[in-house]
């Protein structure tokens, strides 16, 4: 367990936490479009950053950006 981890992230304000890997991450999804999935890429607070009409494309977005990329199920 690392505790002083745990402890920093206690003093964290709700605001902070919830910014805690917006810089570093992505998320993307599938969205059904008229018989072809998209996929939509969000940073980490949910915030919308663009569409892309392949995974592949998706991912290549987010490493492209810095950003690492998590699929949402």
């Amino acid at each position: 367990m690392n505790t002083p981890l745990i402890a920093m992230l206690r003093q964290m304000s709700p605001t902070d936490f919830a910014a805690l890997g917006t810089r570093e991450m992505a998320y993307i999804r599938v969205l059904p479009a008229e018989g072809r999935a998209t996929f939509a890429v969000h940073a980490a607070d949910g915030a919308p950053l663009t569409v892309a009409d392949s995974r592949d494309l998706a991912i290549a977005i987010c490493i492209q950006n810095d950003l690492e990329p998590v699929s949402v199920h």
